[in-house]
C-alpha cells in the first residue's frame, strides 16, 4: 500500500527487504528501538511504524489524490 502510494504521487523512494538483507534489518531495528513491524517509514528525522496516509501526505506536501 505505502509503495503504491508513493509510486502513485511521483514520491522517490528506497525499499529494502529485511527479509532478504540482515543490514536492512538492523537498521529497521535501529529506527524502531528494537520494534518490529513493517513497513517503517523515515521522512526527514520522522520515523513511523505502519502507512499513516495523512501523515505521509502532510510531511511530503501531497494534497491531491492520485
Amino acid at each position: 500500500m505505502a509503495k503504491e502510494f508513493l509510486s502513485q504521487h511521483g514520491v522517490e523512494f528506497e525499499y529494502q527487504d529485511i527479509t532478504a538483507d540482515p543490514a536492512a534489518l538492523a537498521e529497521m531495528m535501529e529506527y524502531t528501538g528494537g520494534r518490529r513491524g513493517v513497513p517503517v517509514i523515515v521522512i526527514g528525522t520522522e520515523v513511523m511504524r505502519g502507512f499513516d496516509r495523512g501523515r505521509v501526505s502532510e510531511l511530503l506536501g501531497i494534497t491531491a489524490p492520485a
